[in-house]
């Protein structure tokens, strides 16, 4: 039977890609590896990534996470998160004398460097992304002189700049594809000298999901996403699949959180996950839903991910020195 076909069977329409993005891999496996690198503890700066099973599975293998870098005790190891930091961070563990290990997402610091080179080049920069969140944080602080934040299309109207021929947007990489450039066309329409990023900050993993999450929205009667209520890129997937023509959705943290009253009248369930997301939630909620009759499980996949990032450089070049030392042995 065709994925996206008509039925009446109870059935799970499940998103590829979903879950990991690159990103995220590529931070908590910083954090394993220092672990076993170094030993515990090894400090941590905020959620490594916004996901509660990944923090309590890291906490349990050592990994201690603290909200701000003076918690960190002097000459101690501490990881910044995917999410990126402010210079003053980098500051202040300098200032602590600890040893640190960088695992901002590649993605994230391409906007870190975009912002840097247009404030140096006197820009206003329109930063579209959700107040308060750690990657906007991070972000601004890169040039807070330069930098406003717009807060979606509402955001506009109270927008100032210097001058409007030397305007440029930049935005939250886990931001939705759709209301990012309803943002961006209203920007447009105040400064029509309004200049575009390089290329697309919207990750590639967001986006990704966005684009698998609509193509199963309309055939759901109910979608779930698995993801953290913290993590903003989850969030954005219930509400582009409810855009897209999902009957109900929900944000849920693992199958324990759902509700079985959701399931009444259902047939057909979309499911899939945030980018901070292990499978193992995901497998977790289809058991649960094969055990309420939804065991017939179909895998929507309307492209294909491959993108891999290397550790951050202070692990590698820890590990090659390791290394090299056996060799040496």
């Amino acid at each position: 039977m065709d994925a996206m076909s008509a039925s009446n069977a109870r059935r799970v329409l499940l998103a590829a890609p979903r879950g990991y993005c690159a990103g995220v891999d590529r931070a908590v496996i910083a954090v394993e590896q220092a672990l076993e690198q170094y030993g515990a503890p090894i400090y941590v700066r905020h959620e490594i990534v916004h996901n509660k099973y990944v923090v309590q599975s890291l906490e349990k293998k050592g990994a201690i996470f603290v909200e701000e870098t003076e918690e960190v005790p002097e000459g101690e190891i501490v990881i910044f998160s995917a999410h990126g930091v402010a210079p003053v961070v980098h500051e202040e563990a300098e200032r602590g004398k600890l040893a640190t290990i960088d695992a901002t997402c590649p993605l994230v610091t391409k906007v870190h460097k975009e912002a840097v080179r247009f404030a140096k080049d006197d820009y206003d920069i329109l930063l579209i992304g959700h107040e308060g969140h750690e990657e906007v944080i991070g972000t601004s602080g890169e040039a807070p002189d330069h930098i406003q934040l717009v807060d979606g299309p509402e955001g506009v109207d109270g927008v100032e700049v210097r001058d409007p021929e030397k305007v440029v947007w930049l935005s939250q990489t886990t931001l939705s594809v759709d209301e990012t450039m309803e943002t961006v066309e209203a920007l447009q329409q105040r400064f029509p000298k309004l200049i575009s990023p390089p290329s697309d900050d919207i990750c590639y993993a967001t986006q990704n999901r966005q684009t698998a999450i609509k193509q199963i929205a309309a055939e759901s009667d109910l979608v779930l996403v698995v993801g953290s209520k913290n993590s903003s890129n989850s969030a954005r997937m219930v509400e582009v699949a409810l855009g897209a023509g999902a009957k109900a959705g929900y944000l849920v943290d693992n199958a324990s959180e759902i509700d079985e009253s959701w399931l009444e009248g259902v047939s057909t369930i979309g499911l899939s996950s945030g980018a901070s997301v292990p499978d193992i939630l995901v497998e977790g909620v289809l058991e649960w839903l094969a055990e309420r009759g939804w065991s017939d499980v179909e895998v929507v996949r309307p492209m294909e991910e491959h993108i891999q990032f290397s550790l951050p450089k202070e692990l590698r070049r820890d590990l090659r020195a390791e290394a090299a030392e056996k060799v040496r042995a």
